[in-house]
């Protein structure tokens, strides 16, 4: 079961505030979102944004920062609920929501906050301008520095005449997904005493990596240069937490051994992506396929916990699974999986090519929309 660290008198303190970007009215919020193809249907009122540094935990549990976007509407409600939003895979520091002016990481908050809702995306551990390198797909402090977020969040409205009321609706997009359903499982296991999960809707999320994400990065079904980029990252992040394999020699062939230290968020994801052969056979030795196909020991444990946000708890609030056919990244077998232990239904997106031509980008773009059309529904 996915636990956050117990809270402590500084998990959740705020740091630091600094004001980002306002959006004056709905209209320019409008055009942010259309520039990137998000639909600005559910738009209604101007927003102003802030990154927001909070106390957290590591994922060995020693006290560190991260940091944040929240994203608060214009207008003169005072009591909000709170959408907290995690973001997809990023290698380097800067592409985080509370550092990068990418619609694509940005336009999750915006959406959520024009509708009339307050909005958080947690840069996770280690991106943004947290120290350290980033835990990819380690659930417990993705869940951690989420939850943090809302706290510091709660705080900080504050000072902006807003007060979060306790529903907290939970969504994220790939690796956010398994982000959203964590945060959910630990607001519903009273890991906070003021915030409540009122709902929880993830987006194309990697939910079974054991019996569907990695045995289909050894197929057609996912691209083969996206799949050597998520192979690496899967091995070189759980490596550090895990200690899963010797040496990178002993998982990577020649002359790919030098990969783990692309992997230190001072990197883009272009010259990662540069650096990658251009299938998984080309970057495994023998043994790294058979550690990813049959994993064992501290490795199999680890994947099990990543597992864990579809099988080890039962939800009591409204849950939707949102997907889109054909995806080439998070194959749909990982929401069929997850499908089958979790009583939620799915919600097929459709196709949307036209973020940089691949489905599972695109569906975001379209969840997110849905998504908030749902959420304003439920608050009502």
């Amino acid at each position: 079961m996915v636990a956050a660290t117990p809270a402590t008198a500084v998990t959740g303190q705020l740091v630091s505030a600094t004001a980002l970007r306002t959006y004056p009215t709905r209209s320019d919020v409008d055009a942010a979102l259309t520039a990137d193809k998000f639909d600005p249907g559910t738009n209604h009122f101007g927003v102003r944004t802030w990154r927001l540094v909070y106390r957290t935990t590591d994922a060995s549990g020693a006290p560190t920062t991260a940091s944040g976007l929240v994203a608060l509407p214009i207008n003169d409600r005072r009591k909000l609920s709170t959408v907290s939003f995690g973001h997809g895979t990023e290698i380097f520091k800067g592409d985080a929501p509370s550092t990068s002016e990418d619609v694509f990481l940005i336009g999750p908050a915006l959406t959520f906050a024009s509708a009339g809702f307050a909005a958080v995306a947690p840069d996770y551990l280690g991106l943004g301008v947290g120290p350290g390198v980033h835990p990819w797909m380690d659930v417990p402090s993705e869940t951690t520095a989420s939850l943090d977020l809302l706290r510091a969040a709660r705080d900080f409205a504050r000072t902006e005449g807003k007060v979060l009321t306790r529903d907290v609706y939970a969504s994220g997009f790939s690796q956010g997904a398994s982000a959203a359903l964590g945060l959910a499982q630990a607001l519903q296991s009273g890991a906070d005493p003021w915030f409540r999960a009122a709902a929880v809707a993830p987006i194309s999320g990697a939910y079974d990596f054991r019996r569907a994400e990695i045995p289909a990065l050894f197929t057609p079904e996912v691209h083969p240069v996206l799949a050597s980029a998520y192979t690496t990252y899967l091995l070189v992040a759980f490596d550090r937490l895990h200690d899963i394999y010797p040496a990178p020699g002993d998982v990577f062939r020649k002359p790919y051994v030098g990969l783990p230290a692309l992997f230190d968020g001072t990197h883009t994801g272009q010259e990662v992506i540069g650096a990658l052969p251009a299938t998984i056979d080309e970057l495994l030795t023998p043994r790294g396929k058979a550690m990813l196909l049959h994993p064992t020991g501290r490795f199999a444990r680890a994947l099990a916990e990543v597992d864990s946000v579809c099988t080890d708890w039962t939800p009591r609030m409204p849950v939707r699974l949102y997907y889109s056919p054909g995806d080439e990244e998070a194959v749909n077998a990982n929401t069929d999986h997850c499908r089958s232990t979790l009583p939620a239904p799915k919600v097929d997106l459709g196709v949307n090519r036209d973020y940089n031509g691949f489905v599972h980008e695109g569906s975001e773009v379209l969840g997110v929309p849905a998504i908030t059309r749902w959420f304003l529904q439920l608050s009502v």
